[in-house]
């Protein structure tokens, strides 16, 4: 076991008195509180408690306004879109909930060969995919450790797919806490964002479902941010496994970390994710959620982080159904993964129904990426696949400094629109491309002379054959 620094920032005293004395919706209070999270300044951490009291029908679709009101003034009508790679399912942790723990037998271990890598990557960039999560078991091929890692990010960056410009632009990577010399080397892969779930912030809890191997080491998971932020990886992405703990505390907890996280360094997250607990193969607490969180109160936790951190991505995965992610786009989710699969090897794989004993959990949504996007095109929305911002170094604070000025806004809109048509043009037929520029007229109608001009010169790249034209 490494040994671990003790978590100092964590108060769970306080987050457990603050919900019990916080117990009933104030209507005036809460009013002012969706008042003050419009202005787009965020809310502390009583404010947070507050509106984790609303019950009232009313207060809920002020709520969700404001949500969406914050959503679409930050992001617009853009919708990020990615998919998870799942490179291997080894591990040597005991997570109760999970599929891929060390005691599951029935489970067919597998890690992916950089071919098998290769071959993954070729298929989502056949797809469309520019941007992938690559996601790994807690333990790694004996003889390789931590490099593997490491090749298999040099593998999917190097895989090129059929059509010019078809390739995975940014790596963002889901893996177990590292040392800060590991961190190091994940930098200079150059990976996008490095993405770490607590799973639950409750240590009792936390305790009971983590019974063996290093993460069942609280601190040292918790303290894994922070080594990332020491190491040069300002670009970070946290989240709760909702079901384990009640979801109000673990919403708190989550505010103390980010809080932590800007004190410090300057800068919170990057994104945040919302995963609830999804049957498992073998789990009989992921089929039976010790604190099942309910559709009503998922909405509620997506609204009240949108006001809570208005800056930061949000992320909702395939684990939901297509009309949750459909419901939480429009209260505060900026981005979504779409033709998932969570095996590895799974997108080479021939769908059957052994795959979900390969997988580490059940999904919600079984839609391939372009019914996905013409979804979204229908909607009006424009699916973006851009990676610029990680390209051109605008992460972390600068990246903060950027959004809360507004000036990102100038970037994120025209590359959203060069990357959708890019695709459009690409890989779908002719339905989803006149549903697309409709929406891609509408998004220019909307905007100002110089964004406008910016995006036409732009598309008109794209149009003309160009491929990867961002600002």
């Amino acid at each position: 076991m490494t040994d671990s620094t003790p978590v100092t920032w964590l108060d769970s005293a306080a987050i457990t008195e603050t919900i019990s004395e916080t117990v009933s919706e104030d209507k005036a209070h809460i009013l002012e509180i969706l008042a003050k999270g419009r202005d787009r300044h965020g809310l502390d951490y009583s404010d947070v408690a507050a509106l984790m009291t609303i019950q009232d029908p009313e207060l809920m679709h002020e709520l969700y306004d404001s949500a969406k009101h914050i959503k679409d003034s930050i992001y617009g009508p853009r919708v990020v879109l990615f998919a998870p790679m799942y490179i291997s399912n080894l591990c040597k942790n005991e997570c109760l909930y999970c599929a891929f723990r060390v005691s599951n037998k029935a489970l067919k271990r597998r890690f992916l060969t950089p071919e098998e890598i290769a071959e993954e990557t070729r298929i989502l960039v056949n797809q469309g995919h520019k941007r992938v999560l690559m996601v790994s078991g807690e333990a790694y091929p004996p003889k390789e450790g931590f490099d593997y890692v490491i090749k298999a990010i040099e593998t999917i960056y190097a895989t090129h797919g059929d059509k010019p410009g078809s390739n995975i632009r940014r790596i963002n990577v889901n893996l177990a806490p590292e040392t800060v010399e590991n961190f190091k080397r994940l930098k200079e892969a150059e990976i996008g964002t490095y993405q770490l779930f607590q799973e639950t912030y409750d240590r009792k809890v936390y305790a009971q479902m983590h019974t063996h191997g290093k993460k069942s080491d609280f601190d040292w998971r918790a303290t894994a941010l922070d080594r990332a932020m020491e190491a040069g990886i300002d670009d970070l992405g946290m989240g709760v496994l909702f079901g384990l703990s009640d979801w109000r505390f673990e919403v708190l907890s989550l505010i103390q970390h980010i809080a932590h996280l800007e004190e410090k360094y300057g800068v919170g997250c990057h994104t945040i994710s919302m995963p609830r607990l999804e049957p498992a193969h073998g789990s009989d607490v992921a089929s039976d959620p010790p604190n099942a969180v309910s559709d009503s109160d998922l909405k509620k936790i997506i609204a009240i982080l949108r006001l809570a951190i208005p800056y930061t991505g949000m992320i909702i995965s395939t684990r939901e159904t297509p009309q949750m992610r459909r419901e939480s786009i429009s209260m505060g989710v900026s981005q979504i993964s779409a033709g998932s699969r969570t095996n590895p090897g799974g997108y080479a794989a021939e769908e059957n129904e052994g795959t979900f004993a390969e997988s580490q959990f059940q999904l919600g949504d079984h839609r391939p990426l372009n019914e996905v996007v013409a979804e979204l095109a229908e909607l009006g929305l424009i699916p973006s696949f851009c990676t610029a911002c990680y390209r051109l170094g605008r992460t972390g604070d600068e990246f903060m400094e950027w959004a809360k000025s507004g000036e990102i806004h100038h970037r994120c809109g025209p590359n959203a629109l060069s990357t959708f048509k890019e695709y459009l043009i690409d890989y779908t037929h002719e339905e989803t491309q006149k549903a697309g520029g409709i929406a891609i007229e509408k998004e220019l109608e909307q905007m100002d002379r110089k964004d406008k001009s910016v995006s036409e010169n732009l598309l008109r790249r794209v149009k003309d054959g160009k491929r990867d034209c961002y600002c």
